[in-house]
This record gives structure tokens, C-alpha cells and sequence, in this order.
């Protein structure tokens, strides 16, 4: 089997409704192509994972960084346990494994980056694990000692928490679930500083409300939550829906999956000053892909939907972005997509204002990695930093640095 049919049995494993779609994702090449691509970006590989102690077994999570230069990230697979890993990697590109993931009752599987806090701990979420298996919230400290801060017994209170958390000033962590709540698809939870779990909202799911949210949360200045569910909404396509403090949810828009984009995965959204939100969905977009291959879209302050960018796949553009993106100071856009690109191993893309796409890199899966599930996140001189799911030198995952 090729890496690239590997690559898309992972996705319908894990997201088995998108079989159908998946199953015929060839693209159908586009006599011209008008995206064009940068010629003058470097490329680094801070680390290849090994797939042994060191973490891998699927790179799915996105980094944090310090104030030293550091990156903080997991991996969901191997480590001591198999189970996945916390990891550190230093400037110098010397990777330490802060803790191993053993299953019971500590969690496994973490699928989501980190948040950390002044002192340095870390928080994160694992998919599975605790005393029913049906995931945790946890700290890392410094001293690399971990607490399971929450387990999920996978009822009312949620199950399998793909997304990472979000931290507000006081300490609170937010978060989503995919399953459990009142209705099985799905939460918004909140963890206080003292461990209690409080389930802010249950996903009703199609036609009024969204369901099985895989990304985390953003929130705004008032304290109102942001995000997206992967299905539900009206054409049970997914959606974007805001929290208020009351815990009253409104459905921002709802995706058809046609040429407004449909499927939005793990990418957390952004927001700008004028309260516009930015993200992007795995498919719709395009008919050159069947199924769309994916959209940058932006959703305003009363709910219109305006669709910023539709990729058109092949060796000339990107394809199926799963995550989110990050803006610069001018507003630019910057993300991955999982597909596509020169070897279909997936690309790196910018998309200025006026909605002019530039693939900046197209991964190369032995040299590079390939298929990043991450997005990027953006140091003070304009470099970005990501992960990829597999390849590298052990086809086990990467940290890479791109300098544009």
C-alpha cells in the first residue's frame, strides 16, 4: 500500500463517515492552475521522530513554544508505552520525552497540542485512557510530574477529547468533546483550578445544532467561546457556533458541503478586531476534487459566510486542510494542508488579503515529513513552525521550521 492510500485509511479510520468521500479523493487535474508557488523559502528539520520512546505513531498535535525558544508538543502513538508522549524539543534540536502515557488511569493517546501557563506547566487533553477509557485532561509540571487533572466517566460529562484546551486568566481550562454529553455527540466543558468539570453545552446535533466537535475553543474579550463541530448543523455539514457566559449557544452558519466548504476539522478558529472568524473545512470548495478539496473561509459578526479561498488539489496546490490558521500583523494567512502539493504529501500555504494563494512549500515525505494535521504557529522574526504526522527519516513525524 502507498504512504499516500496509508495516509487516507488513517483519516477513514478515524473518521468513518468520510469513507465514501475519501475512497474517491483522486484528483481530477485541472488543465491550468493559476496558484502559483514561492521559490525562495527554507525549509529546516528540526526532528524526526524515531517511532520508539521518543514519541510518533502519529503526529498529529501542533507546537507550543517558550520564551527561551523551546517547542512543547505530543505525539499520539509510542513512547514507553505505546501510548503516546509529551514531548520538548530545545534550540539545539535535542528532543526529551517529559512523560509516557501508560493507559488506565492515566490517560493516553493525546491527539491535541498544549497550552502552558506563567510557571511553565503544561496542559493537554488525551482521546483515551482514564478509568473508563474515555480520555483525560492533565498537567504536566515542570518537573515533568504528571496529574490527571480530569478523567471522563463518558456519559453526560463527555467522552474522547480530540481538541486542546483553552486557558483563561484565572486559570480555567475549556475544551470539547466528540461523544457523551445529554445527547452522545458532544461537549463544551470546563475544567476549574479545584478539577471540577462543568459541561457548558451538549450538542443536539442536525438540523438546529452542530455535533462531534473536533476543534478546540477561542475566546473573545466579553468571554464568549468560539468554534466549529465537524457535522450537524442544517445539511449536517458542520458548523460555527458561539457560547455566550450564560451558557446559551448560538449556530453562526451552517456548511452545505458544496462551494461554502463542509467538514471542518481540528483548526481552531481566529479572530480579528472586527469579530470576523477565519478557519478552514476538509472539504467542499472545488468541485476538482470530488468531494471539494477544502476552503479558507471567513464567517462575520451577524453570520454571513464569505469564502476566502477554494483549493484546487494536484501538484500545484494544496488540498484537505484539517487545521487552523495563524494571521500576521498584516492580516495574512498561514496554514498546511494535509494533501496535495508537488509529491501529494501535503503544502504550506499563504493567503494574502485580496485572496492570493501562494503555496510556500510542498513536503517531501522521507526528507520533509508529510501530511500535517497542524497548523503553524509564528515567531517574532517571521519564522513558522509545525509538525507533520509521518515521514521523516523514520517515517515517524517531523518538527520542521519554515524561514519565508
Amino acid at each position: 500500500m502507498s504512504m499516500k492510500a496509508l495516509h487516507r485509511c488513517r483519516i477513514s479510520g478515524l473518521f468513518p463517515h468520510l469513507g465514501a468521500i475519501l475512497a474517491s479523493v483522486i484528483l481530477l487535474m485541472p488543465a491550468l492552475v493559476t496558484t502559483r508557488s514561492a521559490q525562495a523559502q527554507s525549509f529546516t528539520v528540526l526532528y524526526s521522530f524515531t517511532g520508539g520512546v521518543d514519541g510518533g505513531g502519529g503526529v498529529y498535535a501542533g507546537l507550543v513554544r517558550d520564551g527561551a525558544g523551546n517547542f512543547y508538543g505530543t505525539t499520539y502513538g509510542s513512547g514507553a508505552s505505546h501510548l503516546g508522549v509529551v514531548f520538548k524539543l530545545d534550540t539545539t534540536g535535542k528532543e526529551s520525552v517529559l512523560h509516557s502515557f501508560a493507559g488506565g488511569s492515566d490517560g493516553a493517546n493525546p491527539h491535541a497540542g498544549l497550552v502552558h501557563d506563567a510557571a511553565g506547566n503544561l496542559f493537554g487533553t488525551t482521546v483515551n485512557g482514564g478509568s473508563t477509557g474515555s480520555g483525560t485532561v492533565f498537567k504536566v509540571a515542570k518537573t515533568r510530574k504528571e496529574t490527571v487533572l480530569y478523567e471522563f466517566m463518558g456519559g453526560a460529562d463527555g467522552a474522547h477529547p480530540y481538541a486542546g484546551l483553552l486557558r483563561d486568566s484565572a486559570g480555567n481550562l475549556y475544551g470539547t468533546t466528540i461523544q457523551g454529553g445529554a445527547f452522545g455527540l458532544g461537549v463544551v466543558f470546563k475544567v476549574d483550578t479545584a478539577g471540577i468539570q462543568t459541561v457548558l453545552h451538549s450538542f443536539a446535533g442536525a438540523p438546529a445544532d452542530g455535533a462531534s466537535p473536533f476543534a478546540g475553543l477561542i475566546q473573545d474579550a466579553a468571554g464568549n467561546l468560539y468554534g466549529t463541530t465537524q457535522n450537524g448543523g442544517t445539511f449536517n455539514f458542520g458548523t460555527v457556533f458561539m457560547l455566550d457566559t450564560a451558557g446559551n449557544e448560538t449556530v453562526l452558519y451552517s456548511f452545505s458541503g458544496g462551494a461554502d466548504g463542509g467538514l471542518p476539522y481540528y483548526g481552531h478558529l481566529i479572530r480579528n478586531g472586527a469579530g470576523n472568524l477565519f478557519g478552514t473545512t476538509f472539504a467542499g470548495g472545488s468541485s476538482v476534487c470530488l468531494g471539494g478539496c477544502g476552503v479558507v473561509f471567513r464567517v462575520d459578526k451577524t453570520g454571513n459566510e464569505t469564502v476566502l479561498y477554494r483549493f484546487t488539489g494536484g501538484p500545484f496546490d494544496g488540498q484537505a486542510p484539517f487545521a487552523g490558521m495563524v494571521a500576521d500583523s498584516a492580516g495574512d494567512l498561514y496554514g498546511t494542508t494535509s494533501l496535495g502539493g508537488a509529491f501529494g504529501n501535503g503544502t504550506l500555504f499563504k493567503l494574502d488579503k485580496t485572496g492570493k494563494e501562494t503555496v510556500l512549500h510542498s513536503l517531501s515525505f522521507s526528507t520533509d515529513g508529510a501530511y500535517p494535521y497542524s497548523g503553524l504557529i509564528r515567531d517574532a522574526a517571521g519564522n513558522f513552525y509545525g509538525t507533520t504526522e509521518t515521514g521523516g527519516s523514520a517515517f515517524a513525524g517531523t518538527v520542521f521550521k519554515l524561514t519565508p
